[in-house]
């Protein structure tokens, strides 16, 4: 297959806004995009099911870092390069010789056997937009900017092939901070596939005591018929009791019984309780969004949820104090943040959530059908700029956007751990050994989930189109 690879050099971005932030489980709520409920979500699908995705037991954890993780400063560092390049930290030993990671993941370097890094990955769409809809649709999009998908993202192109996998839970879950679970903030739209493959959304943060999992709702003809509006509020038993004593699911169609199915199932009841995770296990993860996220995420896959996202954005929640040159999300331009001040307490944060997620899914005999993705948009540029910072008013450093190469994780998946897959050059600014596209992850990543990536589904125009237009499998992990 043919590929184009970018130049060095990309057009500095100075001031940037980066990727522009419910009572119980049973509120009627909406579905992030369009108001649909759960029962519409799954007449939708019911309408458009022509897909014929594998039914195995696999699946994916999809951690996403938006606004562009440093990866000279994570998973990539240069300490032979000159100063405006290296940045303020060191790199540590992993227990896999010559695999090294930045010294505020210490965590990392125990369990290096259990995750590959790949190095080498890069694309050409600079602005946040371009990036995000490059990555996660695996097209050039039409426009470098905005997140509204012209094609699907990969996710829900699980969902379209694993339509008739049913197993009391949606096949696709993502989890955000509230008020990001919109399907075009991260590009996460499903285009012409249509509205019954986005993601079935759970914003909020899972380490909050009052934390309720929104968005699962009843048919307004339903609640209506029920003579005592606090079955919406008392829990799943509580509905389950009252459904079973008066014959109501025989009265419902079929989709609001599949529905309700759901909401009321103990496989969806216990995937969703963190409760029943020991002390000990939380306190591994940390009791912090992004921890409980993760550890909900493993429960999730665990309960037959093929793709589960989850968004590690904002580090200043659960009780971290704000900083003033800190930023929300991963967007470390000099005007956003004070790149190592943020760093210092962003990524002991990520460092304890993502290797918990590593280590437990392995502990539990998992790895083989659980794949994990770590990544962003794009990396960070390797020569550090100095800019006064828009909320702290001094000089500072930070870093730009640049998608001439990155840094991601992968884990599990009965894939080949304890590598680091291709290179940079001596700065850090263009691959060097093993240039790979954003394609090649979502070719091993549907690979992983046995689907057939030659597959075709019809766009807006009547014209059938691949689900993936280019890459192939990384050879290096299968």
């Amino acid at each position: 297959m043919s590929r184009s690879w970018m130049s060095a050099a990309h057009p500095r971005v100075n001031v940037c806004p980066g990727p522009v932030n419910r009572r119980s489980f049973l509120q009627i709520g909406a579905l992030g995009l369009g108001g649909l409920g759960l029962a519409d979500l799954l007449r939708l699908k019911a309408q458009g099911a022509d897909s014929s995705g594998k039914r195995d037991d696999t699946s994916v954890i999809f951690i996403w870092l938006p606004g562009g993780p440093p990866h000279l400063d994570m998973y990539d560092m240069k300490p032979d390069a000159p100063a405006e390049y290296r940045g303020a930290f060191h790199p540590i030993h992993t227990n896999v010789p010559g695999m090294d990671v930045c010294e505020l993941m210490p965590l990392h370097a125990r369990c290096a056997d259990k995750y590959s890094i790949i190095r080498s990955i890069s694309h050409t769409f600079a602005d946040h937009g371009g990036g995000h809809k490059k990555f996660m649709a695996v097209r050039d999009p039409k426009s470098p900017v905005d997140t509204i998908n012209d094609y699907p993202a990969a996710p829900s192109v699980v969902a379209k092939c694993r339509e008739h996998r049913q197993n009391g839970l949606p096949n696709y879950i993502s989890m955000t901070d509230p008020g990001r679970d919109g399907v075009d903030v991260f590009a996460f739209g499903s285009a012409y596939l249509g509205p019954a493959y986005v993601p079935f959304s759970v914003p909020g943060d899972p380490s909050k005591p009052d934390f309720k999992v929104p968005n699962i709702t009843l048919d307004n003809s339903l609640s209506e018929r029920m003579n005592d509006r606090q079955l919406l509020l008392n829990g799943f038993d509580k509905v389950r009791r009252a459904i079973d004593g008066s014959g109501m699911m025989d009265a419902m169609d079929g989709f609001n019984s599949r529905a309700m199915g759901m909401l009321t199932s103990s496989r969806t009841r216990e995937a969703f309780d963190l409760s029943k995770e020991p002390e000990h296990v939380k306190e591994r993860y940390g009791k912090h969004a992004w921890g409980m996220r993760a550890l909900l995420a493993r429960r999730l896959v665990e309960a037959g949820c093929s793709f589960v996202t989850l968004v590690m954005e904002n580090p200043y929640q659960s009780g971290v104090p704000s900083l003033k040159q800190g930023v929300y999300n991963w967007d470390s331009h000099a005007v956003n943040c004070h790149i190592w001040e943020d760093a210092q307490v962003r990524f002991p944060i990520y460092d304890q959530a993502v290797t918990a997620l590593i280590e437990d899914i392995y502990a539990r005999g998992i790895d083989k059908k659980t794949l994990l993705v770590v990544t962003g948009e794009f990396g960070r540029t390797p020569r550090v700029e100095n800019s006064i910072g828009s909320q702290t008013g001094v000089m500072q450093p930070g870093r730009d956007h640049w998608p001439s190469s990155m840094s991601l994780i992968v884990s599990g998946g009965g894939l080949r751990m304890g590598q680091a897959v291709g290179s940079t050059n001596s700065k850090g600014e263009v691959p060097k050994d093993r240039p790979l596209i954003p394609g090649d992850l979502w070719a091993t990543v549907y690979q992983h989930l046995g689907i057939d990536p030659d597959q075709a589904f019809l766009d807006h125009a009547g014209r059938p189109m691949p689900i993936l237009a280019d890459g192939l499998p990384i050879s290096e992990l299968i």
